[in-house]
């Protein structure tokens, strides 16, 4: 079958089934053109959480289908690749967590959304890169906990003020982001306005002018007076911000910035899963009950 029909298929077999397709900024353009929702981590999170939908089709990763799971239990969440993983989700463990909160004891964690679901059940509360400041901001302690993202934990601290006690993850894709990519670009693009994401490293944020979540890049990027971008995270939003701004220029800052992962899921995975409701992804009772609290605390402040 050829894309149009298979978009086809899979737009009748939604309605049949009262699904609902959840879509992240960095998935290829085709599976954000069928979305029901396109957004970034905190989005997705509260449009989950919102649906009465019967199916959530979640075209992500793991860990945010997980969430899905955990905060709609009266939907099936499936994910079109179980192969879709985060390499920083997979870099802390509950029993490492739990090692770490032993060491530092009385200290809070927030835990960043890019986490399984038994780390987030070892936290006090979740973040995204979007509300991150905000969580961080309403505890009272001056002391935090903050795992996996180290980077993202120093630009926290940062706005802050607060002592951060990081774990050592991060995100290989905006790793790969470095300063001479953004001072490059602007030295060819003067006019354009360099915004980066919060999981690059500390000396990218430094040389950029907005540090932004994805969901603050789509809205940053509707200012009528800016136009011309320099675009700091995965390229998959290149589609978005190109798609909802016409007549305005995007400049990825690397050709590398690309998260395999991300790009996993497929049209005819889409529909593969609408058709047998396949791959679904659940949590465990004890577990979806602990993490849930983490997730709902941070609800409530977004």
């Amino acid at each position: 079958m050829n894309n149009d029909s298979i978009v086809a298929k899979i737009d009748a077999l939604k309605k049949a089934k009262g699904a609902v397709i959840l879509v992240h900024n960095y998935q290829l353009g085709e599976i954000q053109d069928i979305a029901d929702f396109v957004g970034d981590s905190l989005e997705l999170s509260q449009k989950a959480a919102a649906t009465r939908a019967k199916l959530i089709v979640f075209c992500g990763v793991h860990f945010m289908a997980e969430t899905a799971a955990i905060i709609a239990p009266g939907s099936k969440v499936v994910l079109p690749d179980l192969h879709a993983g985060c390499p920083m989700a997979d870099m802390i463990t509950a029993d490492g967590l739990r090692r770490m909160k032993e060491q530092l004891p009385g200290r809070p964690v927030v835990c960043y959304v890019n986490s399984t679901a038994e780390v987030k059940a070892e936290s006090d509360i979740c973040c995204t890169s979007a509300n991150a400041v905000k969580v961080v901001e309403s505890l009272p302690d001056e002391e935090v906990i903050f795992v996996p993202d180290q980077y993202l934990g120093y630009y926290v601290q940062q706005q802050t003020g607060k002592r951060i006690h990081f774990w050592p993850g991060y995100c290989p894709t905006h790793a790969r982001i470095l300063p001479e990519h953004i001072l490059s670009l602007k030295a060819e693009h003067p006019a354009a306005m360099a915004m980066v994401h919060p999981e690059c490293r500390p000396e990218v944020a430094a040389v950029a002018d907005a540090v932004l979540s994805t969901g603050g890049m789509i809205r940053y990027a509707k200012q009528p007076e800016i136009k011309e971008f320099i675009v700091g995270t995965e390229m998959g939003i290149i589609h978005r911000l190109r798609k909802e701004n016409p007549g305005k220029k995007f400049y990825p800052v690397s050709e590398q910035a690309v998260c395999p992962n991300m790009k996993l899921i497929t049209l005819d995975k889409v529909l593969y899963s609408l058709e047998t409701e396949a791959h679904e992804v659940t949590v465990s009772e004890e577990v979806a009950e602990k993490a849930k609290r983490a997730i709902e605390r941070m609800l409530e402040i977004a």
